[in-house]
């Protein structure tokens, strides 16, 4: 779950440079998060490659390697905040975690 909130810092950082105002919206209305899952490294570097393409403010966490993965490890990826109907392209077919 650190990893998640790490993903969720980081993308919300890089939505409040891309678009204030999307970003305001989110925390005025609770800042909401959806955590889903994915089965592999590949699924993970797919999606961030459809998040880049859609043009959507995200982060790829990397484990430094200080607790229980090894280093260099992409372990999360974080999307939005953005329009719902946007990030629904890339997660909504996601199982909830």
């Amino acid at each position: 779950m650190g990893q998640a909130c790490h993903a969720c810092l980081g993308a919300s950082e890089e939505a409040r440079k891309h678009d204030v105002s999307i970003w305001k919206r989110w925390l005025c209305e609770g800042s909401k998060k959806i955590v889903v899952k994915i089965h592999s490294l590949e699924e993970l570097q797919e999606l961030e490659q459809e998040a880049n393409r859609l043009r959507l403010p995200h982060m790829v966490v990397v484990d430094r390697g200080l607790t229980q993965v090894p280093p260099d490890t992409p372990t999360a990826l974080g999307i939005g905040p953005a329009e719902d109907n946007i990030v629904d392209k890339i997660t909504g077919k996601l199982k909830l975690l």
